[in-house]
């Protein structure tokens, strides 16, 4: 029996027969299909390294986002098998996918899955996390190398640090070790802000503690030689409403840091977001280095126990460091 014809184009796809491939489109071959083994034509093209036939089912409405039923998009098998135009040429389609749709950042944000009720319900504390009513983590223990590497980058400059959002207190504990100026921090959760005063964060020297969603406390917010944002049940898109107040919040000279644990799940998802968060930051005027920390070793078997929502699945996080570009040059 003669093979339907996107059992053809994803043959063609993997023999990097571009020309069978148009011929294909043409006479109606769906690129949206997937296999016996849950891979499309484009993850079949990437995976062999045919960036014109990439570029030709791109161009013909094949979803960039697809994954298999292993999390893989055509973007990892192209990442995985050293095909670096390839990967350059799907990279470059999702960056620009995302701009204008954003369709990861509503399904996907920087901490966990989005709860819009976040601020009403329950939390639990417990040694190593913070849990919402739904077992899913506000913030974990493993974080903790993750947050002194942030208090480092934003205190490095020394003089006035804030902090938006405190969960467990990690990174703000480590801020305290390099003494700043003054440490402000905005937290809107009521349970979490509760056990902050009983903790004694309130009668700190040098510490400022603001109880508020940062959307609605901004009036009270000066200027900052050192920024950290990390916020749970939030968009992306919050993340990059906050990222249009750093002129005035961040001094010149200052440094930005935030949570980046952007579609922490897919490793190509990941490349994506943390380029089309540099791009965005760059036309606000920051420049934005991400340097790679591996953490493989912080996550144990019994990391998950317990816990819904797998937010950080990779080995490596890209600790991001931002500051004005006049000031870097």
């Amino acid at each position: 029996m003669e093979d339907n014809k996107e059992e053809s184009l994803c043959e063609a796809s993997r023999n990097g027969d571009v020309a069978k491939v148009q011929s294909l489109i043409t006479s109606g071959a769906d690129v949206t299909y997937f296999d016996s083994d849950g891979q499309t034509p484009l993850m079949h093209a990437a995976k062999n390294g045919h960036s014109e036939v990439v570029r030709a089912l791109l161009d013909s409405g094949a979803p960039w986002n697809a994954v298999s039923p292993s999390n893989l998009s055509a973007g990892d098998f192209a990442m995985d098998n050293g095909h670096q135009s390839a990967f350059d040429i799907l990279l470059n389609a999702g960056i620009q996918a995302e701009l204008v749709l954003g369709t990861i950042a509503r399904k996907d944000n920087a901490h966990g899955n989005p709860n819009e009720d976040y601020l009403e319900d329950r939390v639990t504390f417990s040694e190593d996390k913070v849990m919402d009513k739904e077992s899913k983590a506000v913030m974990m223990a493993w974080e903790g190398p993750l947050m002194e590497a942030h208090a480092k980058a934003i205190c490095s400059g020394g003089g006035h640090v804030l902090n938006i959002g405190f969960g467990m207190g990690l990174v703000d504990t480590a801020i305290q070790k390099y003494k700043p100026t003054s440490h402000t921090i905005v937290e809107a959760h009521p349970e979490v802000y509760a056990r902050m005063l009983q903790n004694g964060w309130g009668e700190k020297e040098n510490v400022k503690i603001i109880f508020g969603r940062w959307q609605d406390v901004l009036p009270q917010l000066e200027s900052y030689d050192g920024i950290f944002f990390d916020t749970y049940g939030e968009y992306y898109e919050d993340m990059r409403d906050f990222h249009q107040h750093l002129p005035k919040l961040l001094k010149p000279g200052g440094i930005y840091s935030f949570f980046n644990g952007l579609c922490g799940s897919n490793p190509f998802f990941h490349v994506v977001y943390c380029q089309l968060v540099s791009l965005e930051l760059e036309t606000l005027g920051y420049s934005t280095q991400l340097i790679p920390l591996p953490v493989k070793d912080c996550l144990g078997k019994e990391t998950w126990e317990g816990v819904k929502h797998k937010y950080w699945q990779l080995d490596t996080y890209y600790l991001p460091v931002c500051q004005p570009i006049d000031d870097t040059e």
